[in-house]
């Protein structure tokens, strides 16, 4: 039984994400805490402990109680559920050692794959006294190459999230059509998949003249 913490400000959102750990088999939730200072009480008391951990919070935020909890608890995992979306803080979240970084909103899914990844990961390397190179490629390093729709192509997807993410504003098919060179029929079948996987958000812009026009930003 792996024993999780949530250390989350929004008594919702903590609600909302201990519901979705009592759906897992094999978690014990042990606590809420709404504040850094009462996490690191609890951790002086119980340090083996999966963190499951929110950026902005009164105090000390998640960020900074992250860089305490790597320099004081050794025996102590986190994995970051957050509303941040700045690249820099993800990138201070990575090497600090996160085992991986929710957005809000996410689905029950997503926090599946994330919870039961750890617990897989932690299940192997308690019940190894060794391991070879094959077992922590398949298991732990080296992940399946990621299945698209039919009809989406690799290389097309990334030349479309390097155009959208490029750009200060948001952004119609037609300047897409111009950067990347494809019809707005094909462009559109990337769209609505980014859409869904929560990579980009569209709205209607309505011109003083014309007919509305859908815009897309990179999120």
């Amino acid at each position: 039984m792996i024993d999780v913490i949530i250390v989350e400000d929004d008594p919702m959102v903590a609600a909302i994400n201990s519901e979705y750990l009592s759906r897992l088999e094999g978690f014990n939730l042990r606590g809420h805490f709404g504040t850094a200072k009462a996490c690191l009480e609890y951790l002086d008391r119980q340090e083996q402990t999966l963190v499951l951990l929110d950026v902005f919070m009164p105090g000390l935020d998640g960020l900074e109680l992250l860089q305490h909890i790597r320099n004081t608890y050794t025996r102590v995992d986190v994995i970051m559920i957050t509303a941040d979306r700045s690249s820099n803080d993800i990138k201070k979240a990575l090497r600090l050692g996160v085992i991986d970084y929710l957005m809000k909103p996410f689905t029950f899914e997503r926090f599946q794959v994330a919870l039961l990844s750890y617990q897989e990961r932690r299940r192997l390397l308690e019940s190894h006294a060794e391991l070879d190179q094959s077992i922590l490629d398949k298991r732990i390093f080296i992940r399946e190459k990621p299945s698209y729709p039919k009809g989406v192509d690799a290389e097309t997807l990334q030349n479309i999230q390097n155009s959208l993410s490029s750009r200060t504003e948001s952004c119609s098919m037609k300047d897409l059509e111009q950067d990347i060179g494809l019809s707005r029929v094909s462009i559109k079948k990337y769209l609505v998949y980014l859409e869904e996987i929560g990579k980009v958000a569209s709205h209607l812009d309505y011109p003083a003249i014309g007919r509305p026009l859908r815009k897309y930003r990179w999120l």
